[in-house]
């Protein structure tokens, strides 16, 4: 390599994930903050925690920004929207198969992954001929933190 060439950057985790999944999004700098904000984080947040987050890295973010960002990264499968009861979405990045366990206590929200491998069609006794994309299922009591009080 020349003395003066700049060596290529390194992809980002989205790019990475953009890549993998083949998914078509420009990538702004507001949805680059927005997707590591919620990488960074287990806690499940909503787009308000995501916002509050995110205005520190980028001051002129506005919410209505962040609800688009997070549309569009939903849209293109880059992250999940996680749906519990008439509460707020809350978004999460982890991509593997698993379900939402949220701790009716404390509010908390923890992913659970299957103990083994799990076919859902198998699992479920669904109509004939059903093919599963995807699954969004929250199971819903109390954590260990909360029990133990």
């Amino acid at each position: 390599m020349p003395p003066n060439a700049r060596s290529p950057a390194k992809p980002t985790g989205l790019e990475c994930r953009m890549a993998v999944l083949g998914a078509d999004v420009r990538l702004t700098p507001h949805r680059r903050e927005v997707f590591d904000v919620l990488a960074a984080s287990t806690d499940h947040p909503t787009a308000i925690d995501i916002f509050t987050r995110v205005k520190d890295r980028s001051p002129g973010i506005s919410l209505a920004t962040v609800y688009n960002c997070l549309d569009h990264l939903t849209s293109a499968g880059l992250i999940k929207q996680v749906h519990l009861e008439r509460g707020q979405s809350r978004y999460c990045a982890n991509l593997h198969e698993h379900v939402h366990f949220h701790c009716e206590t404390c509010g908390k929200v923890i992913d659970a992954h299957p103990a083994t491998d799990f076919d859902p069609a198998k699992f479920w006794n669904l109509p004939k001929g059903t093919r599963v994309t995807r699954t969004d299922l929250a199971i819903h009591g109390t954590c260990d933190a909360c029990a133990a009080k």
